[in-house]
C-alpha cells in the first residue's frame, strides 16, 4: 500500500551518518539539533542528501542516499558521548538506490539558482514540493512507495 505523506523534506547529512541512521531507523539533523526535527510529522516523506561520503572531509558525493517516511514524529534525545546528546526522530527507510543530484538539478523547482544549486542545502534541511520529492523518489527507484 502506498504511503500518503503530508509534507516532504530533505535532510543534509554525510553518507556515513546516513548509513548509521538507516541501520538504526532514525535521522538527526543539523548536528543533532531539536528544532529542525520538531517540524517533521508522522507520515512525512524524508530524503537524505549527502554532499560528502563522510563529515567533514569525506570525498565529494552529491547524491541522495536514503529515503523513507517519518514513523511516529516523536523527537527524542540519545546519549552518544559524555558531551553529545543529539535529538532524533524515527524513520522507516525504503530499500533504494543512491541518486546523483546533478542530472536532476534542472528539473527540481526548489533549486532556484541552477548555477549555485548547492545554496539550497545550506541550512541542513528544507521542505520541498511533492513534485520534487517524487522526482527524487523515482530516481532512487521507490516512486511507487509514495503514489
Amino acid at each position: 500500500m502506498p504511503i500518503k505523506s503530508h509534507e516532504f523534506w530533505i535532510g543534509v547529512v554525510s553518507r556515513q551518518h546516513v548509513h548509521l541512521g538507516v541501520e538504526g531507523e532514525f535521522i538527526q539533523l543539523n548536528h543533532g539539533k531539536k528544532a529542525p526535527l520538531q517540524r517533521l510529522r508522522a507520515g512525512d516523506g524524508v530524503v537524505m542528501y549527502s554532499p560528502r561520503t563522510a563529515y567533514p572531509d569525506g570525498e565529494l558525493l552529491q547524491s541522495f542516499t536514503a529515503i523513507g517516511v517519518v514513523s511516529s514524529g516523536e523527537v527524542y534525545r540519545v546519549k552518544m558521548a559524555k558531551d553529545f546528546e543529539p535529538y532524533r526522530v524515527d524513520v522507516n527507510f525504503f530499500k533504494a538506490k543512491e541518486a546523483p543530484i546533478k542530472p536532476l538539478i534542472e528539473a527540481l523547482s526548489f533549486i532556484k539558482d541552477k548555477t549555485r544549486w548547492g545554496a539550497a542545502f545550506r541550512f541542513g534541511h528544507l521542505r520541498v514540493p511533492a513534485e520534487d520529492f517524487m522526482l527524487i523518489a523515482k530516481a532512487m527507484g521507490v516512486e511507487s512507495k509514495f503514489i
